[in-house]
């Protein structure tokens, strides 16, 4: 995670291995490219915050990479389809000088050893989208969208996991991930039905309320994700996402742990905002949701999962009737609801005080 300049931090722990190797492979490749012309680009994400209140000062949490990219002497030349491998093959500049702008205040931060910026920054901004400003080094300024959510009056949130859940990619089978994150182009993967219409009404029902899309996918990929919503009608939302390759502290990232500290992070960020979360049962979205559930029990409004069917549910890399099976819902919770598509769970939400 990126920190303000200046900012006291511990001693370091010793890195992973594996973290050690990638950052000395990253490091000979950008002192390459460098030399070959290669300049510093800086790539938002969509982030979010909170309005100020009479108690607590306006703040947004920045995300971003900072990486190296060629310049193209025909800038009017663009692939006009994606393959997923190009979003992995980009070259990230490690601790580099972060200025940000927001709402009137200018923050200098360091991105993080892969290029990341990860940062919360004061700033006075008004309910809805906002923008705040990203540059490094002689980098082009870039705007970051930003969601601002009201904690006076917003009172409904919901949290959406992707796989499965609103787009179709049978994980975690290997080969088939592998080749829906690497080798399919964004246009043909498919919307999962009536999800799209789900989030619709459930928005215009809640008026201000935020939707998070959060996922054990990489970075990489969050343009190609933000297309595919935007091109399916999903409402516009910040992606919380993670960090693709060796870790810190471990080989390789924990998806669940992701998951676990990102909805941890929201129910604190956000104490007075109830959450319906919404999931599939082809991986471990129930698990997930009803630890949460247990830790923060003022924080859930409802837990909505897909039922994936007997054949999803083999490619997904489980087994029909134990995947998918209603046993693993905690028992007796009327806000646990199950259905195999979106307007399934619409029947079932519309019934309910969300509505």
């Amino acid at each position: 995670m990126s920190l303000p300049v200046g900012s006291a931090t511990s001693a370091p722990l010793p890195l992973h291995r594996a973290a050690r190797i990638e950052d000395a492979f990253h490091a000979v490749l950008e002192r390459r490219l460098r030399r070959r012309g290669w300049k510093v680009a800086v790539t938002a994400y969509t982030g979010y915050g909170s309005a100020a209140t009479d108690a607590k000062p306006g703040w947004v949490r920045v995300l971003g990479r900072v990486l190296l990219a060629r310049i193209d002497p025909k800038p009017g030349k663009r692939l006009k389809k994606l393959r997923g491998w190009r979003s992995f093959t980009a070259v990230s500049v490690s601790n580099a000088l972060v200025r940000i702008e927001a709402g009137g205040h200018t923050s200098e931060v360091r991105c993080d050893r892969g290029g990341f910026i990860d940062v919360v920054v004061e700033a006075d901004l008004a309910p809805g989208w906002a923008t705040v400003t990203l540059q490094s080094e002689d980098s082009a300024p870039v705007e970051a969208p930003i969601r601002i959510i009201d904690p006076a009056t917003t009172r409904l949130g919901i949290i959406s996991d992707v796989d499965d859940t609103v787009m179709v990619t049978t994980l975690p089978r290997p080969l088939l991930a592998a080749w829906n994150t690497f080798v399919l182009d964004e246009h043909a993967r498919a919307s999962v039905p009536g999800m799209a219409v789900l989030y619709e009404r459930l928005v215009n029902a809640n008026p201000g309320a935020p939707v998070f899309y959060l996922s054990t996918g990489a970075w990489n990929v969050a343009a190609t994700l933000t297309r595919f919503l935007s091109r399916h009608l999903y409402p516009a939302g910040p992606l919380l996402l993670t960090d693709w390759g060796p870790q810190p502290d471990r080989f390789f990232r924990s998806g669940q742990a992701h998951k676990r500290a990102s909805l941890s992070r929201l129910a604190q960020e956000f104490p007075d905002i109830r959450w319906l979360l919404v999931g599939d049962d082809g991986q471990h979205d129930p698990e997930i949701y009803a630890e949460f559930a247990a830790e923060h029990p003022e924080s859930i409004a409802a837990v909505a999962i897909r039922h994936l069917s007997s054949a999803e549910t083999v490619l997904a890399g489980g087994f029909p009737g134990v995947a998918g099976s209603p046993r693993r819902f905690p028992p007796n919770d009327r806000r646990w609801l199950s259905a195999p598509d979106g307007a399934g769970l619409w029947r079932l939400l519309r019934d309910t005080e969300i509505l």
